[in-house]
């Protein structure tokens, strides 16, 4: 596994800071709530996506990739979920509309949970389990090598969207703006759906 670490590394760093549902909700959720509201689901994201890694890795890589009809339901109910989240982003009033009314990101848990129908962190446990670990070696040892590369990589990438969602929200500080600027990260969830669904 030892040469694969480099390639992976890449993966890493490729996979996990190019936009996808993670990045554009955290992104989105800088942007209207602030960074500091924004740190549990990126926490979230980090670790629920970690973990994840941990256990498609070690058990549920090869039932998948034998059961396609199950692999492929998953895949729609995971790309229907992130259509609701799509269209509730892209509908979301101002805060300074309806403050009493703006409602509260998911939480730690609530994003763990979301990255079992995120098509993308399926996709990207799925090569990583079977793409960077080497047959006749511990599997347990080398996905839990992994996971914890993927947690070190994930969280100054997923920052950096939280970060630039936080400094986007100086620029958009008008009701106008922030309601475009939802629509826009709506739509963006919304296409992030379509090459899941497509592969």
């Amino acid at each position: 596994m030892t040469t694969a670490l480099l390639p992976f590394l890449a993966f890493a760093i490729v996979a996990s800071a190019t936009p996808g549902p993670n990045n554009i909700m955290v992104l989105a959720t800088a942007a209207t709530h602030g960074m500091r509201a924004t740190l549990p689901m990126i926490l979230g994201v980090v670790l629920g996506f970690g973990f994840m890694v941990v256990v498609i890795g070690i058990g549920v890589a090869r039932p998948l990739a034998a059961h396609t009809t199950l692999h492929q339901a998953l895949r729609w109910v995971g790309a229907a979920w992130l259509l609701v989240l799509a269209w509730k982003i892209a509908t979301a009033k101002a805060p300074s509309t309806v403050p009493e009314r703006r409602g509260v990101p998911l939480g730690f848990w609530s994003t763990c949970a979301f990255q079992w129908v995120n098509p993308k962190a399926w996709v990207m446990a799925l090569a990583t389990a079977t793409t960077y670990t080497t047959p006749g070696r511990d599997a347990a040892a080398q996905v839990l090598v992994l996971a914890a590369i993927l947690v070190l990589v994930s969280l100054p990438t997923v920052s950096g969207w939280a970060l630039l969602g936080s400094r986007a929200s100086r620029h958009i500080a008008s009701p106008e703006r922030l309601r475009v600027f939802n629509l826009i990260m709506g739509l963006l969830l919304a296409a992030s759906v379509i090459p899941a669904v497509l592969d």
